[in-house]
């Protein structure tokens, strides 16, 4: 028996160390080698001058008023406007009604655009909801953050069923 729980605790504590590095970290340990493998130029300004930068035209989207169960999506745009390709690591939404589609580990070249495409899940969701995508990605702070907002009208029959279970 003390042979299972030292053999369970060891696989609980390799599970807890072992997956302590960021996507962010990753990426920009990775930018730090192919950048210390190109040449270098004096004249050139400081590391974080050469990091990628996302500039989006919204980072905010209102969807307004929607009914209960009913399934939107927005779209955000962004440009790379830094001076390295932009690599977008991983995208994900505060919670599982919130998926976001994204260019997953392709390059974008300076001056190179992109999008990423969000749906909202409003099932089971009545009332104002807030939600975020955070975007790990080689950027000079490895996050960025998309929002978005709306106002679910509850389905009848649906907020019948839980005012009666609130009253069970």
């Amino acid at each position: 028996m003390y042979k299972y729980i030292l053999t369970l605790l060891a696989l609980v504590t390799l599970s807890l160390t072992a997956c302590q590095e960021s996507a962010a970290k990753k990426v920009n340990s990775t930018t730090a080698t192919t950048n210390a493998a190109a040449p270098s130029n004096e004249a050139s300004s400081s590391n974080s001058a050469e990091a990628p930068v996302m500039t989006f035209d919204k980072t905010s989207h209102d969807f307004g008023t929607i009914k209960e169960g009913e399934k939107v999506t927005t779209t955000f745009s962004f440009t790379n406007t830094g001076n390295a390709d932009l690599i977008i690591v991983d995208a994900r939404g505060s919670c599982g009604c919130t998926v976001p589609q994204y260019p997953k580990n392709t390059p974008i070249a300076p001056g190179g655009t992109g999008t990423i495409e969000v749906s909202f899940d409003s099932s089971n969701k009545p009332g104002i909801q807030q939600k975020s995508v955070t975007i790990s990605a080689n950027t000079k702070s490895g996050r960025e953050m998309l929002r978005i907002k709306s106002q679910v009208t509850p389905d009848p029959a649906k907020q019948s069923q839980r005012d009666a279970q609130k009253t069970n």
